[in-house]
């Protein structure tokens, strides 16, 4: 492997931490993944991109930006990725899935702020992302009061900081909010790169994204099968690479993965066993490097066939049309794409509830562990209603409110084994 700690110390990171921090990372991954049995061949290829995540792709941005192109930071689903690359950006997602650095988190966040919150101020103020630091541009979304807040303290740490704006209501009015945002972006983009958006550049960035998005889905209806062909771990750190990878390259090893994974189910193959309790996770994204639910789910002998969430099947459901006619009319359409996500920020927010219930009944789910941050009202608030649904429309569910650290897992897996029990009842 390697030395990148030149090119770290070159981004200013503290190179202590940073190395406290992937030895960390890496003894959880391979006491998390690595150990798991009878993983897919294609699994090895998102395994050395774990290897290489703070490494060799770093290096691939660096090299970008000595072309001329620009790097993009985002924290959400909310932020397109077409418009990026129409741009000739590189678009990358920033760390949100640990705790780090909380000593000094603690001195500008209350401390009741969700971990994902926090983690993302950890990451920057403890000198341990390199992701944030070869950013040209960091962009954040007012997905909730926490965030719209947390990113004016935010301009005091990254001055290359570009807010969107969101809806809260899916109307019409909502709908021009986010054209208007989108376009805000996409000047913001123009002003960055030196670039003027072309209907040609974008449309191929829209079909880019498509191939992602319907590769992810095809793994998804995958997950239909038992016995199970792929962990739910796997399959959510396939999701969670999407988000750091190159599109087309992530694309290639999806697709190849899949055609394994077909052989698998048409042979009768799975990771377990036939007639594992099926689990769906609904509720606040898992970014890398949060494992710990999935962890315990299935280490408790569930497999986890569908997540519905941001870093799960809310960011791949819908594809773009690929066939506006101009720069308006195609970013229109992204705005009617993007509007359709069922993120906790909107009220009222039903089809999520739907959804769940939808996705629990084509995966042959068993029941739903719905998830929330400690802290994160939209999701908390939303996990009452949502339990309650699906209980009356007699689908068991688990309420889960926990955090980034460890401290709760031996009361997780409790009520975990015990809601394991009552499926089988």
């Amino acid at each position: 492997m390697s030395d990148y700690h030149p090119m770290w110390k070159s981004l200013g990171l503290d190179l202590a931490a940073h190395d406290a921090m992937l030895q960390s990372v890496g003894q959880a991954y391979q006491e998390t993944f690595l150990s798991q049995p009878n993983r897919p061949e294609g699994m090895k290829y998102f395994d050395f991109v774990i290897s290489e995540v703070h490494g060799l792709r770093i290096k691939e941005l660096l090299d970008a930006k000595a072309q001329g192109r620009k790097v993009i930071g985002s924290y959400c689903t909310f932020v397109p990725e077409e418009l990026i690359l129409a741009l000739d950006g590189v678009s990358v997602g920033l760390c949100t899935g640990g705790d780090f650095a909380l000593d000094l988190v603690d001195q500008v966040l209350p401390r009741n702020t969700c971990s994902l919150i926090k983690s993302a101020f950890g990451f920057k103020l403890g000198k341990v992302c390199p992701y944030i630091e070869s950013c040209d541009l960091v962009v954040g979304e007012n997905t909730c009061d926490g965030k719209k807040k947390a990113y004016e303290i935010m301009r005091r740490f990254i001055p290359n900081l570009h807010v969107i704006d969101l809806p809260q209501v899916k109307s019409e009015a909502g709908k021009g909010l986010l054209l208007a945002e989108y376009k805000r972006f996409a000047a913001k983009l123009e002003e960055l790169t030196g670039r003027k958006l072309e209907l040609g550049k974008l449309k191929a960035a829209i079909v880019t994204v498509n191939a992602k998005r319907a590769a992810l889905k095809r793994l998804a209806a995958l997950r239909q099968a038992d016995p199970a062909p792929i962990s739910g771990l796997d399959a959510l750190l396939v999701s969670q690479v999407s988000f750091y990878d190159d599109p087309v390259r992530f694309t290639g090893a999806v697709s190849a993965l899949c055609d394994e994974l077909e052989k698998r189910v048409a042979a009768g193959q799975g990771v377990f066993a036939p007639k594992r309790p099926r689990l769906v996770i609904s509720g606040c994204p898992m970014a890398f490097p949060n494992w710990k639910l999935p962890a315990i789910l299935e280490s408790s002998g569930a497999v986890i066939v569908g997540e519905e969430s941001c870093v799960g099947e809310r960011s791949t459901r819908w594809l773009t049309p690929e066939n506006g006619n101009s720069v308006d009319e195609a970013i229109a359409q992204l705005v009617d794409r993007y509007l359709q996500i069922e993120c906790a920020v909107f009220t009222p927010n039903p089809t999520r509830i739907e959804y769940a219930e939808q996705i629990t009944r084509e995966r042959k789910a068993d029941g739903v562990v719905h998830y929330s941050l400690q802290f994160c009202q939209p999701y908390q608030m939303e996990a009452g209603p949502v339990v309650e649904q699906l209980e009356k429309d007699s689908i068991p569910a688990l309420r889960i409110d926990t955090d980034y650290s460890r401290e709760d897992e031996g009361q997780i897996r409790t009520r975990v084994e015990a809601f394991l029990e009552r499926l089988h009842a």
